[in-house]
């Protein structure tokens, strides 16, 4: 019974939605066809002659008001959505309109379309979805409570801009909720938890969820922000496992039951694999490398069409920390193919074994001499399509700029992007002899400069109610020295579009009546002109 009202709604919903996307031009016609009709008995005309005499009988003072308060209104809008935007690094009015009004007016949410896509769905369609985003989850970012906080407690300062946060708490809602967690009380309260801005509030929210039951939700956001170690964060990791296993076989059971069930699995699929990640990444830490990659390379066959997490640039990561190059090398032939989104982390790995080969009995000076050998070529060939690809890369990896922490998020061939790949990546290349001195010789040529991150443009509403502001202040303070000229042109503004006769009106009938008004005298023809 439930089933049936829901489909119902759904129906409904999309009929009504419909009906506003194609038949908005009839209902537009049909609107003005019925103020014709109605002219009469709405006495149209009457009214319009009426506001026609009211404009005339102001005086410049209201003018003076009236631009002076939309002046003042659209200058709080304008402060209020520059503090959201610094804060939050979005624009209020954005937000609601995206959040709100879209699905209403019958846009398409992406977190619909994205649950649309099942985990055993075809892998060109998840391809494709995840290519088309601009903003990437850092494959290799750190903890928050255990690496990020201690910046934190020596500085005094965010490592992490709201920008960047609250992309991670889009993230954290996608991945670890479903529309049916309000039937779960523990899942509920962490479905609040995921869009608390407060940390402490986070964390006593998932408190409050273990003491109802084992939550592998709230295992992960106290490991990822409570623990103060890494060790901590693979202890609750470890909880966390046991109990999203338990919930991901239950629900595996059940997925052919129903969409309900079938979003439960998606979202308890999603769970399991972000913990086997990170526990991954925990013990890549804490030093054991061989254990680390074990770990990744059986996640990838479990779950080998979940490409979003970009798992094998951890694997990466792990293999050459392992020196295991002809590993390097498998896993780069088998990710380093045109049909899957490009990184740093490939480009530059790739360019690392090509300059392996070669850079320890590389000289500039020879090759001048002799000329660039096959495997120079193919190195410095190799080197050319990484710069070209993130031509911020070399300057962090040559320390000719500063590394600082890297963000939760990159933006592909960007500046953060080239400091997260750096920030790991760095002892890698000074382990190869001579490789940062042939990335030196043969970067600069094809360098040039792309957007960096975390920059972002200014949202819309932000210059519109500058623009707005600034318009309205400027009537203001025009009506305000020129009361009498600015009243003129009000007036001769409100009788063209009030009157019956708009359609003949020109810019010279305008001037025209502002000089009768002001009575402004002809310009006096010169002594030789009257002779």
């Amino acid at each position: 019974m439930a089933e049936a009202a829901t489909g119902f709604l759904e129906q409904l919903k999309s009929c009504i939605v419909w009906s506003w996307t194609y038949l908005w031009t009839v209902w537009f016609f049909i609107v003005l066809f019925l103020v014709y009709i109605l002219r009469v008995p709405l006495k149209i005309n009457d009214n319009l002659s009426t506001v026609s005499m009211f404009l005339n009988t102001l005086t410049p003072k209201f003018y003076v008001a009236l631009t002076g308060t939309s002046s003042l209104i659209s200058g709080l809008i304008l402060i209020f959505e520059w503090w959201y935007f610094r804060k939050y690094g979005t624009s209020f009015i954005e937000q609601v309109s995206v959040s709100h009004l879209r699905p209403l007016l019958g846009g398409v949410d992406n977190n619909s379309s994205n649950n649309s896509n099942s985990s055993n769905g075809d892998s060109d369609s998840n391809r494709q979805s995840v290519s088309e985003c601009k903003v990437w989850r850092n494959p290799l970012n750190l903890f928050r409570g255990a690496e990020y906080n201690r910046y934190t407690w020596v500085t005094g300062r965010e490592p992490l801009t709201y920008y960047d946060m609250n992309l991670s708490a889009q993230d954290h809602q996608t991945f670890f909720t479903c529309d049916s967690d309000h039937l779960r009380p523990a899942d509920a309260i962490m479905q609040k938890a995921w869009r608390e801005r407060n940390p402490q509030a986070r964390i006593s929210a998932a408190h409050e969820a273990l003491e109802i039951n084992e939550c592998a939700t709230a295992y992960i956001l106290l490991a990822e922000e409570e623990a103060t170690t890494i060790a901590e964060a693979e202890k609750l990791f470890k909880q966390a496992l046991k109990a999203g296993d338990g919930c991901y076989r239950r629900s595996q059971q059940l997925q052919h039951h129903g969409s309900q069930y079938e979003a439960q699995h998606r979202r308890d699929t999603n769970v399991l694999v972000y913990i086997k990640r990170r526990l991954a990444m925990c013990a890549r830490r804490l030093g054991r490398t061989r254990e680390a990659v074990k770990m990744m390379r059986d996640l990838m066959k479990e779950f080998p069409l979940l490409s979003m997490f970009n798992i094998h640039e951890n694997l990466l990561e792990a293999l050459l920390e392992l020196q295991a190059y002809a590993d390097v090398q498998a896993v780069l032939a088998k990710y380093d193919d045109i049909s899957l989104p490009k990184s740093a982390t490939i480009c530059y790995t790739a360019a690392l074994l090509k300059a392996r080969a070669v850079s320890d009995k590389f000289s500039p000076e020879a090759a001048s001499r002799r000329g660039l050998s096959t495997a120079e070529m193919n190195a410095v060939e190799a080197i050319h399509r990484a710069v070209e690809f993130n031509p911020h890369v070399p300057k962090y990896l040559l320390e000719m700029k500063s590394l600082i922490l890297p963000p939760e998020h990159i933006l592909k061939r960007g500046d953060s992007e080239a400091i997260a790949y750096a920030f790991f990546h760095l002892a890698h290349w000074k382990r190869v002899e001579g490789a940062l001195n042939l990335l030196h010789c043969t970067w600069e040529g094809t360098f040039h400069e792309v957007s960096v991150y975390p920059k972002k443009e200014l949202p819309f509403f932000i210059l519109f109610t500058a623009g707005l502001c600034s318009f309205t202040a400027m009537l203001a303070l025009l009506t305000h020295q020129f009361p009498e000229l600015m009243g003129v042109f009000a007036k001769a503004m409100s009788d063209i579009f009030c009157s019956a006769e708009f359609r003949d009106w020109n810019c010279k009938s305008i001037f025209m009546r502002v000089e009768d008004e002001l009575e402004i005298p002809p310009a006096p023809q010169s002594q030789h002109l009257q002779n």
